[in-house]
């Protein structure tokens, strides 16, 4: 393991001990509050550094990466492969979900007060599939860019990428800027992802400082449930990628392992992105697939998010007391398959889509409240399971589209 693994394991755990310590020797709520309000200045400052550089570094390996594609028969062919994962991931992670739920029911006998039924705090507005693809396309780049819209920065990008494509070497000037972009971005995460163990520490002393540990008793089975679950959906991409890869995927584990403990300590896939992308192509992905996939991934294949909306619907169904029919279920499943394609775009996006799902089969949306104390602690596994299934997303398409040299980095992209 690298050094930044080891601080981040580091961070982790004296993170959650000081959390815990703050949590029993500080009685004073106020007191609590305050303390965390400090700590979280350094998680919002390294997730703000994030943000700042996210979007011009999809940007430009985007751009860089569909530019340096044969011809648009290879664009289109990629993008038809890498849609086509996406859809079938997102019905088998819904799907384990599901039956998964349904099997352990942890919201059966929860044994807690459940909030009043009465109209929520979260909207679901802004949820329609029309205002969703009149929203992918941006009325200007530079407004995408300042408002972090990914969605539109990836529309955008796949434009430019494919018109400079189109061009045969036409536009050298912008694609050598677009690589040395690319290059100067990357070299930024670095100077950003040394500050990640101080980040993972104060967000996890945070949490613990205020919620303490005892509230994973209390949601011990719904937890425990949902980690099992993504589990069987790591474990599942892990075959899927040895089928593919073969012995490699040791390699694979190996260079995913860190960007998933960051994603999973910060409860932010968005801060593994740069991490991935690098070791990926380091890996031995070439840049043109693991710049393309990794985009749009980020928007369309959130394979741990969308198998929390249906674990967390159900398990409010089984508070209340109320049985859907396998009709309903499976009619939930297909809704979610469309509207959680829409979560890079809204805030909060998990609770709104739960919260419009809860809406659309009339289940009483206060039951929000009752997953809202968890949320944190779920928001860690399922944001470590959304780069577990791009990383491999990327490897497979790689291999199939025969651009997965192992052992062979390209040394312009993994060098900054």
């Amino acid at each position: 393991m690298t050094r930044l693994t080891w601080f981040v394991i580091l961070a982790m755990v004296t993170g959650v001990v000081t959390g815990f310590v703050l949590h029993e020797t500080v009685t004073d709520p106020a007191q609590i509050e305050t303390v965390a309000g400090w700590f979280s200045i350094a998680t919002d400052i390294f997730l703000r550094l994030i943000k700042m550089i996210i979007g011009p570094l999809v940007m430009s390996t985007l751009v860089v990466g569909i530019a340096h594609m044969e011809d648009t028969a290879a664009i289109g062919r990629v993008g038809a492969k890498t849609m086509g994962w996406f859809v079938i991931a997102s019905l088998v992670s819904l799907t384990i979900g599901l039956v998964m739920v349904n099997l352990i029911q942890p919201g059966v006998g929860l044994g807690l007060n459940l909030p009043e039924v009465a109209d929520g705090a979260i909207g679901v507005g802004g949820l329609s599939f029309k205002d969703f693809v009149v929203h992918l396309v941006p009325s200007s780049i530079f407004k995408a860019l300042a408002d972090n819209e990914i969605l539109q920065i990836v529309v955008f990008s796949i434009f430019v990428g494919t018109a400079i494509a189109a061009l045969d070497d036409h536009a050298p000037v912008l694609l050598k800027a677009a690589e040395q972009l690319a290059s100067v971005m990357l070299k930024i995460t670095g100077y950003v992802m040394a500050l990640a163990p101080v980040a993972i520490f104060a967000a996890l002393a945070s949490t613990v400082a205020t919620q303490g540990l005892g509230v994973l008793l209390t949601y011990a089975k719904f937890l425990g449930g949902f980690y099992l679950s993504l589990g069987l959906l790591w474990a599942l991409l892990i075959v899927v990628a040895f089928v593919v890869i073969g012995r490699h995927v040791r390699g694979l584990l190996n260079v995913i392992r860190e960007p998933t403990l960051l994603a999973f300590s910060t409860a932010s896939s968005e801060a593994a992105y740069p991490r991935i992308l690098a070791g990926l192509q380091s890996f031995g992905v070439r840049r043109q697939i693991v710049s393309f996939v990794l985009p749009l991934g980020y928007s369309f294949n959130l394979d741990g998010s969308m198998m929390y909306c249906t674990f967390a619907v159900i398990f409010i169904a089984q508070a209340y007391g109320i049985d859907l029919t396998l009709g309903q279920e499976i009619t939930m499943l297909l809704l979610l398959m469309v509207t959680s394609k829409g979560m890079a775009g809204v805030p909060r996006a998990s609770l709104v889509v739960i919260a419009a799902t809860l809406t659309y089969f009339k289940l009483p949306e206060a039951g929000l409240l009752l997953i809202l104390a968890v949320d944190h602690v779920l928001d860690m596994g399922r944001s470590a399971t959304n780069v577990i299934g791009n990383a491999v997303a990327a490897t497979v398409i790689a291999k199939w589209e025969n651009k997965f040299e192992p052992g062979q980095p390209e040394e312009e992209d993994t060098a900054a």
